[in-house]
């Protein structure tokens, strides 16, 4: 008799472990996704009926909750909507989250707190936690000078620290305003999406990390750190002619410019921007290097994180001609502005690319620090010595070359400028990318439409000023 007794209570107990088990499972493992699920309309409406945590600029929110008179409690505010949206995005009834809202959703409704006593406390109580509110790495002074550098203007604009990989500033132009988006009234919901989506300027578009544009004459950036690693010198001479023609073909690749001789050196060629310099550097250099240089600094990939950006392109099997356009940015080479400015970040950082990321704390109700971002590094695309070589070549751009717009008075300054063709169609794409030494700032700059004729676009002259905006805001 008591041996039956004794093999009921084992296997009531191993029946009561499964389940404890089971629910461990459940609640640690499979709830989170289950209240992370945009889809999940019973989790959804609770979530909009309680706070939820601040998104921080400095001390500032620029994203919080206030009580609401409409259909829940609450409400999401965005301070500066426009400005922000490509970091914050939008918290939508209908159309779910986006961006840092997406991101950091379970610490911003709190369900993402460490301790299991919360967890245990808030589900017998039934009572909401608290949502944790998340420090961002945006710097107000230099957002708000890329914004108004773009002046409304379509594209983009990024400054990253490159010494750890936070973003100072991450504009795309012209904007959209989240609120209406996260008003939870249906209507005003719906009316905001279509209007978004019918607007032929795209305002809802992430320009600075999820279109990718030729990059143009910024890219030979890439080409001359290939070559450089590849043991060129920027003494070598390098054929220069006022016309290229292509290999293979009948066309001819021109200057914009007089490149200062039928041979120049590699330091001269980056310094004028010069085309079919840059085409035979590339040509000599090769489709398997120049392919490996910019799989190095991140192009093919997305550099993750809670930045999450699409992959630039290099293109492959490419012929001659398709090389030699590629080695000065075009062809199929096209590039988001925070790529570019991560090529000049990892120039200025010796070598080190780091880890691009917009959050540096999470702190809970009570501003304790419930976790911090650790700076990553991202790869070593050259080396100290390319890199160092590099810093030169751009500062004497900026000095004495086609980047003197970017200079800034007491500060050494390096960068490069690009004008890339897209489109017979449209207007030609400017773009300016570079770093200062101190403040330790790498900055990309991409026009889309300049709103003038493409005989007056250039890189230096329409992306260049917009760069020392952002750049005298930082000091």
């Amino acid at each position: 008799m008591n041996r039956s007794i004794r093999r009921v209570s084992v296997v009531a107990a191993l029946m009561f472990l499964a389940l404890l088990i089971n629910i461990t499972v459940a609640y640690f493992v499979r709830d989170p996704g289950l209240l992370d699920d945009p889809n999940n309309q019973r989790v959804l409406q609770a979530q909009f009926s309680q706070p939820r945590g601040a998104i921080l600029v400095g001390n500032t929110p620029i994203v919080s909750t206030q009580p609401s008179t409409g259909t829940f409690a609450y409400q999401r505010v965005y301070a500066n909507g426009p400005l922000y949206a490509p970091v914050t995005g939008y918290y939508s009834y209908i159309y779910g989250r986006s961006k840092l809202e997406q991101t950091y959703n379970q610490q911003l409704t709190g369900q993402d707190s460490p301790g299991l006593v919360d967890k245990i406390l808030a589900s017998l109580t039934n009572k909401p936690p608290a949502g944790d509110s998340i420090q961002t790495t945006l710097n107000a002074k230099a957002q708000q000078a890329a914004w108004d550098g773009l002046a409304n203007r379509k594209g983009a604009a990024v400054a990253v620290d490159y010494t750890t990989g936070a973003i100072l500033a991450y504009v795309s132009s012209p904007g959209f305003d989240p609120a209406p988006l996260s008003s939870a009234n249906m209507n005003t919901e719906q009316a905001a999406w279509k209007a978004g989506l019918a607007d032929a300027d795209d305002p809802m578009a992430d320009r600075a990390g999820q279109e990718i544009y030729p990059p143009g004459s910024t890219f030979k950036l890439v080409t001359a750190a290939a070559a450089l690693q590849n043991g060129w010198q920027t003494s070598q001479l390098v054929a220069a002619p006022s016309e290229l023609v292509l290999p293979g073909t009948d066309t001819k690749l021109p200057n914009d410019t007089y490149c200062g001789g039928a041979q120049i050196t590699m330091q001269q060629a980056l310094d004028v921007s010069c085309n079919t310099a840059f085409a035979n550097i590339g040509l000599s250099v090769g489709q398997e290097k120049l392919s490996a240089q910019a799989k190095a600094f991140g192009f093919g990939t997305s550099f993750g994180g809670d930045v999450n950006s699409v992959p630039s392109v290099f293109p492959s099997n490419l012929n001659q001609s398709q090389v030699a356009m590629s080695a000065i940015g075009q062809y199929d080479v096209a590039a988001t502005p925070l790529q570019m400015a991560m090529v000049a970040a990892a120039i200025a950082n010796d070598g080190v690319e780091m880890q691009p990321y917009f959050v540096s704390e999470v702190r809970g109700p009570d501003l304790s620090i419930i976790s911090q971002h650790v700076p990553a590094k991202f790869g070593q695309p050259i080396s100290p010595v390319t890199a160092a070589t590099l810093q030169d070549m751009m500062v004497s751009v900026v000095t004495q070359g086609t980047g003197t717009q970017a200079q800034v008075p007491g500060l050494r300054v390096g960068g490069k400028s690009g004008t890339a063709q897209s489109d017979p169609s449209r207007p030609d794409y400017a773009w300016f990318t570079g770093f200062a030494a101190d403040p330790h700032v790498a900055i990309c700059v991409f026009v889309e439409d300049a709103g003038v004729a493409n005989s007056e676009i250039g890189g230096s002259r329409t992306a260049g000023p917009i760069f020392k905006q952002i750049l005298e805001a930082l000091r």
